[in-house]
């Protein structure tokens, strides 16, 4: 789909480090993109996005609906509509905030905030951003997700609040897909499992990972981007790997 549009515009929700970084620097190489869009939380930690020439950056919690609204009211004003939007934010672990291994973990505050990461802003974001998905031309709102948030796929269970907010982010956005078919024809909505890649989020639990399935930052952003290259829009609401093949629910 990159390979096939011209002057397309992007948005980068995410964007600081990590995949998001990734996909910012990718797609800075590619002839096809006019305008980069690029979201980041904390200054404090994206002094290489604020660096990186080409790219309009806009300051984001994505947590916090109003934040949402203002930044894509100020893409608004530069252009009237994106191509691809890749939601890249995601949390597993963050101070006291860790990874449940059996029931006794549990913690409502704790789920609440995978939820409100992990689950709740794509939708919100599917909300705001749907004017600048109505257009003519083919377009993709992608979500990271992950095949831990399968439901068919858990057999080993633990990571109560992580595995439920991402099944949730499934199903927003899979939602998401039968109403943007009726509003928006032309825009793809697909989750994408990237894989375990070597960053700051995974680092905690890299141990047990073998060498061969943990991927670089560039290996996993150039795997994706060949699986938005070949979605169609018969693939709106799906679920894929890294590898492009689809994975259940």
């Amino acid at each position: 789909m990159i390979n096939n549009i011209e002057n397309g515009n992007v948005l980068i929700v995410g964007a600081s480090s990590g995949i998001g970084f990734g996909f910012v620097e990718k797609l800075l190489q590619s002839p096809n993109i006019h305008g980069i869009y690029a979201t980041y939380r904390n200054q404090e930690s994206a002094s290489k996005l604020l660096a990186t020439q080409g790219i309009k950056c806009l300051k984001m919690d994505i947590t916090n609906e109003a934040e949402i609204s203002q930044g894509i009211q100020y893409i608004s004003k530069d252009i009237d509509k994106l191509h691809l939007v890749i939601n890249c934010v995601g949390i597993l672990h963050e101070a006291n905030l860790q990874p449940e291994k059996s029931l006794r973990q549990i913690n409502s505050e704790n789920l609440i905030k995978y939820f409100q990461v992990n689950s709740i802003a794509s939708v919100l974001l599917a909300k705001h951003l749907l004017p600048l998905f109505r257009h003519n031309e083919t377009s993709i709102f992608a979500s990271i997700s992950a095949k831990i948030g399968s439901i068919g796929d858990n057999r080993l269970g633990g990571w109560y609040g992580y595995r439920a907010s991402k099944a949730a982010l499934n199903m927003f956005m899979k939602t998401v897909a039968i109403e943007y078919k009726r509003k928006t024809p032309h825009t793809i909505v697909v989750n994408l499992h990237p894989g375990t890649t070597d960053t700051p989020l995974s680092k905690p639990f890299q141990k047990n990972v073998p060498p061969e399935k943990l991927f670089p930052v560039d290996r996993t952003v150039n795997q994706l981007i060949n699986v938005i290259n070949n979605l169609t829009e018969n693939d709106s609401g799906s679920f894929f790997s890294w590898d492009g093949k689809p994975l259940p629910w």
